[in-house]
């Protein structure tokens, strides 16, 4: 498969580039997973492939996955955790460093309000596409 994305991230400005390839993922709250143990949060989601659209199509989403480490701690807020199958897209992703570095905070703002908030060691993130590719009808729209 060509043009697989593997990024990964270890500060503000990298995340930046992972946020713009995530944005309007669909994301389903059951593939949404922290490893307390390892401290790794998962989130698995349909990535709309920003880097091969045109104005007009075809458009495609692929099967994504965005990993990060060191995970000290998760809040959330406005998610039906109780909901599994209850879809959200992704609208940001964000870093905001501690006063203490190389620790911050990692937000993911979701469509509809959503908020998942990482608190993390330091920033140490990785977004790859695991495949396959599929065509959708629609670009997301920014109107």
């Amino acid at each position: 498969m060509s043009g697989m994305l593997k990024l990964m991230a270890e500060d503000a400005a990298d995340l930046e580039i992972i946020a713009a390839a995530a944005q309007d993922g669909l994301l389903r709250m059951g593939d949404v997973a922290l490893d307390k143990r390892a401290r790794r949060f998962t989130a698995q989601f349909n990535r709309f492939r920003w880097e091969r659209a045109s104005e007009r199509g075809p458009y495609e989403r692929v099967r994504a996955a965005l990993a990060f480490d060191g995970v000290l701690n998760v809040k959330s807020r406005k998610l039906r955790q109780d909901a599994p199958d209850a879809l959200a897209a992704i609208l940001s992703l964000s870093f905001e460093p501690a006063s203490e570095p190389p620790g911050g905070m990692v937000r993911l703002l979701l469509a509809g309000g959503g908020e998942i908030a990482l608190e993390v060691e330091c920033l140490d993130a990785v977004l790859v596409d695991l495949g396959p590719v599929w065509q959708t009808p629609r670009r997301p729209d920014h109107a």
